[in-house]
Protein backbone atom coordinates (compact mmCIF):
# COMPACT_ATOMS: atom_id res chain seq x y z
CA UNK A 1 0.00 0.00 0.00
CA UNK A 2 1.59 3.30 -0.95
CA UNK A 3 2.40 6.11 1.57
CA UNK A 4 0.03 8.59 0.30
CA UNK A 5 -3.32 6.93 1.16
CA UNK A 6 -5.35 7.96 3.52
CA UNK A 7 -6.00 4.30 5.15
CA UNK A 8 -6.52 4.68 8.76
CA UNK A 9 -6.03 1.25 10.47
CA UNK A 10 -7.73 2.33 13.67
CA UNK A 11 -10.41 3.57 11.96
CA UNK A 12 -11.13 -0.13 10.89
CA UNK A 13 -10.29 -1.74 14.41
CA UNK A 14 -12.87 0.84 15.80
CA UNK A 15 -15.79 0.01 13.13
CA UNK A 16 -15.09 -3.84 13.78
CA UNK A 17 -15.40 -3.12 17.30
CA UNK A 18 -18.74 -1.40 16.86
CA UNK A 19 -19.72 -4.27 14.54
CA UNK A 20 -18.92 -6.85 17.27
CA UNK A 21 -20.51 -4.96 19.92
CA UNK A 22 -23.71 -4.87 18.60
CA UNK A 23 -26.47 -6.48 16.38
CA UNK A 24 -25.00 -4.42 13.42
CA UNK A 25 -23.34 -6.71 10.26
CA UNK A 26 -22.41 -3.97 8.12
CA UNK A 27 -21.25 -0.49 8.73
CA UNK A 28 -19.58 1.94 5.79
CA UNK A 29 -18.13 5.33 6.13
CA UNK A 30 -16.78 7.61 3.81
CA UNK A 31 -14.86 11.02 3.54
CA UNK A 32 -13.52 12.78 0.69
CA UNK A 33 -12.33 9.48 -1.64
CA UNK A 34 -11.57 6.93 1.28
CA UNK A 35 -14.16 4.61 1.63
CA UNK A 36 -14.61 1.88 4.06
CA UNK A 37 -16.80 -1.00 4.47
CA UNK A 38 -16.73 -3.33 7.43
CA UNK A 39 -18.75 -6.01 7.41
CA UNK A 40 -19.29 -9.40 8.87
CA UNK A 41 -21.13 -12.38 8.35
CA UNK A 42 -24.21 -13.79 10.18
CA UNK A 43 -24.35 -17.65 9.87
CA UNK A 44 -28.06 -18.77 9.95
CA UNK A 45 -28.78 -21.94 11.62
CA UNK A 46 -30.52 -24.47 8.95
CA UNK A 47 -34.35 -24.85 8.81
CA UNK A 48 -35.54 -28.17 9.87
CA UNK A 49 -38.63 -29.50 8.81
CA UNK A 50 -41.06 -31.82 10.31
CA UNK A 51 -44.73 -32.97 10.42
CA UNK A 52 -46.32 -32.32 13.67
CA UNK A 53 -48.02 -35.46 15.38
CA UNK A 54 -52.12 -35.45 15.21
CA UNK A 55 -53.49 -34.35 17.91
CA UNK A 56 -50.68 -32.91 19.35
CA UNK A 57 -50.59 -29.81 21.45
CA UNK A 58 -48.06 -26.48 20.72
CA UNK A 59 -46.23 -24.90 23.25
CA UNK A 60 -44.01 -21.82 22.60
CA UNK A 61 -41.36 -21.48 24.20
CA UNK A 62 -40.31 -18.21 26.32
CA UNK A 63 -39.05 -15.50 24.83
CA UNK A 64 -35.07 -14.88 25.56
CA UNK A 65 -33.69 -12.36 26.92
CA UNK A 66 -33.03 -11.03 23.80
CA UNK A 67 -36.19 -11.29 22.71
CA UNK A 68 -37.63 -9.83 25.95
CA UNK A 69 -35.18 -6.56 25.44
CA UNK A 70 -35.94 -6.00 22.06
CA UNK A 71 -40.01 -6.16 22.76
CA UNK A 72 -38.92 -3.68 25.87
CA UNK A 73 -36.42 -1.17 23.34
CA UNK A 74 -39.65 -1.49 20.37
CA UNK A 75 -42.13 -0.13 23.51
CA UNK A 76 -39.86 2.61 24.81
CA UNK A 77 -39.72 3.94 21.56
CA UNK A 78 -43.10 4.34 20.94
CA UNK A 79 -43.68 6.42 23.79
CA UNK A 80 -44.23 9.78 23.26
CA UNK A 81 -41.17 11.59 25.71
CA UNK A 82 -38.72 9.13 24.02
CA UNK A 83 -35.62 10.72 23.21
CA UNK A 84 -34.13 8.01 20.35
CA UNK A 85 -30.17 7.57 19.39
CA UNK A 86 -29.61 9.60 16.39
CA UNK A 87 -26.60 8.09 15.84
CA UNK A 88 -24.79 4.53 16.06
CA UNK A 89 -21.77 5.07 18.62
CA UNK A 90 -21.02 4.92 22.80
CA UNK A 91 -23.40 6.30 24.58
CA UNK A 92 -21.36 8.25 27.74
CA UNK A 93 -23.85 9.41 30.83
CA UNK A 94 -21.40 11.80 32.17
CA UNK A 95 -18.64 13.81 30.52
CA UNK A 96 -15.30 12.41 31.95
CA UNK A 97 -14.90 9.18 34.05
CA UNK A 98 -14.83 10.83 37.76
CA UNK A 99 -17.58 13.48 36.99
CA UNK A 100 -21.08 12.84 37.77
CA UNK A 101 -23.60 11.64 35.35
CA UNK A 102 -25.48 14.52 33.29
CA UNK A 103 -28.96 13.52 34.40
CA UNK A 104 -30.52 10.11 36.65
CA UNK A 105 -34.20 9.39 36.53
CA UNK A 106 -36.12 12.20 38.63
CA UNK A 107 -33.87 14.98 37.09
CA UNK A 108 -35.86 18.06 35.38
CA UNK A 109 -34.37 19.59 32.46
CA UNK A 110 -34.93 21.98 30.05
CA UNK A 111 -34.73 22.71 26.26
CA UNK A 112 -30.77 22.29 25.50
CA UNK A 113 -29.63 21.10 28.70
CA UNK A 114 -26.93 18.45 27.91
CA UNK A 115 -28.32 14.72 28.73
CA UNK A 116 -25.01 12.50 27.20
CA UNK A 117 -22.93 12.19 24.79
CA UNK A 118 -23.07 9.79 22.19
CA UNK A 119 -19.41 9.22 20.77
CA UNK A 120 -18.58 8.08 17.16
CA UNK A 121 -16.08 7.53 15.37
CA UNK A 122 -13.75 9.01 18.52
CA UNK A 123 -16.22 12.88 18.02
CA UNK A 124 -18.15 13.15 21.49
CA UNK A 125 -21.96 14.57 20.03
CA UNK A 126 -23.92 15.96 22.79
CA UNK A 127 -27.36 14.63 23.08
CA UNK A 128 -29.32 17.91 24.54
CA UNK A 129 -33.19 17.73 25.94
CA UNK A 130 -35.37 18.27 22.49
CA UNK A 131 -38.50 19.38 25.65
CA UNK A 132 -38.26 20.49 28.88
CA UNK A 133 -40.03 18.32 31.68
CA UNK A 134 -38.29 15.33 34.18
CA UNK A 135 -36.76 12.26 33.12
CA UNK A 136 -38.86 9.45 33.58
CA UNK A 137 -36.47 6.65 32.31
CA UNK A 138 -33.27 6.18 31.43
CA UNK A 139 -32.01 3.34 28.96
CA UNK A 140 -28.68 3.45 28.55
CA UNK A 141 -25.90 2.84 30.81
CA UNK A 142 -22.33 4.50 30.70
CA UNK A 143 -19.93 3.02 28.21
CA UNK A 144 -22.71 0.87 26.36
CA UNK A 145 -23.15 0.94 22.51
CA UNK A 146 -26.54 2.26 20.59
CA UNK A 147 -27.85 1.95 17.57
CA UNK A 148 -29.53 4.75 15.45
CA UNK A 149 -32.89 5.36 16.54
CA UNK A 150 -32.50 3.35 20.04
CA UNK A 151 -34.41 5.18 22.60
CA UNK A 152 -31.77 6.63 25.14
CA UNK A 153 -33.94 8.40 27.55
CA UNK A 154 -37.83 9.28 28.31
CA UNK A 155 -38.70 13.25 29.62
CA UNK A 156 -42.19 13.51 30.15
Amino acid sequence: MAKDTPFDPDLVRELAALISNTDLTEIEVEKGDLRIRVARMVNAAPAISYAPPVQSAVIAPPPTVAEAASTAKAAAAAHPGAVLSPMVGTAYRKPSPEAKNFVEVGSKVQVGDKVLLVEAMKTFNEITAPRAGTVTALYVEDGTPVEYGEPLFVIE
